[in-house]
């Protein structure tokens, strides 16, 4: 007999961990941006997320190595275009190789087939993961001096020194605005299946090393991957010029994962596949 699930929804950070050999380090990102390669979820046993849900392989979500969860995400399948918005509650894919472990419903939707990999964009939606996490009692909250959620007034005041009061326009009387009305709604546990369609950018399969401040230690973290074809590319972070240390572009996935396990091999733990 299967044992009955007890869904608990709490927020979640959590520690660093291990999973295949591979530290993951938890971290809030509500704006986080990234691209990477999308997995199926094959595992249909009854259990429940990491932030306590209840697996379902019908829904909208996917599961992330290190974000807070929930999240609420955009997600595009690079391949094809497709659109849809997914909610992260899981810890996983549990492999360096993958940014994201996505049910069977989302795979469907984004035209993946079940056993398949896709190059995918995952975009955080920040209003929304905020009221996601804001919903939740346990969650972490800034101690802000702000406006009571209850509302705040705007009411008239007297005029400056040496202004008279028909020189200036009337103020409307005394308001009342709800805090509410400038919230973003929680967004329900199952996800709304609305799909956009927007133009495909397969890009070019990439693996990228790390980014340094000063080009030497650039060039040392190049030379450990020289044989792989590491090169160096100068960028700006804001208005900070940054020496990034690409290896690509390669021809496959195949060729990519290959490249990222010499990556991790030779000491470069924060390495990982990127779509350019």
């Amino acid at each position: 007999m299967t044992p009955a699930l007890h869904p608990d929804p709490h927020y979640v950070l959590g520690k660093p961990y291990q999973a295949e050999h591979h530290w993951y380090y938890p971290q809030e990102a509500f704006d986080l941006d990234e691209t990477g390669l999308a997995t199926v979820a094959k595992n249909d046993s009854p259990r429940l997320t990491s932030d306590g849900e209840v697996f379902d392989q019908t829904a909208l979500a996917a599961a992330h190595p290190t974000i807070q969860l929930p999240a609420i995400a955009r997600l595009t399948n690079l391949e094809n275009g497709r659109e849809v918005t997914v909610r992260l509650n899981d810890r996983g894919a549990g492999d360096p190789h993958r940014l994201v472990e996505i049910t069977r419903r989302t795979a469907q939707l984004l035209g993946i087939p079940p056993d398949s990999i896709a190059r995918i964009h995952l975009r955080v939606l920040p209003s929304d993961s905020h009221a996601a996490t804001d919903a939740l009692p346990d969650a972490p909250r800034l101690a802000l001096n702000i406006a009571p959620r209850g509302g705040f007034q705007v009411a008239e005041l007297a005029p400056p020194p040496g202004v008279r009061q028909s020189d200036r326009e009337a103020l409307p009387a005394t308001k009342v605005v709800a805090a509410a009305e400038f919230q973003t709604p929680a967004p329900p546990l199952r996800l709304p299946e609305i799909v956009s369609q927007t133009a495909a950018r397969p890009g070019r399969l990439m693996v990228r090393l790390d980014s340094f401040d000063e080009y030497h230690y650039a060039a040392v973290q190049r030379a450990k991957m020289a044989a792989a074809g590491a090169r160096i590319v100068p960028v700006l972070d804001g208005r900070t010029r940054r020496f990034r240390v690409d290896v690509g572009p390669l021809p496959d996935i195949a060729r990519a994962d290959a490249v990222l396990d010499q990556a991790l091999a030779s000491g470069i733990p924060d390495a990982r596949i990127v779509v350019d």
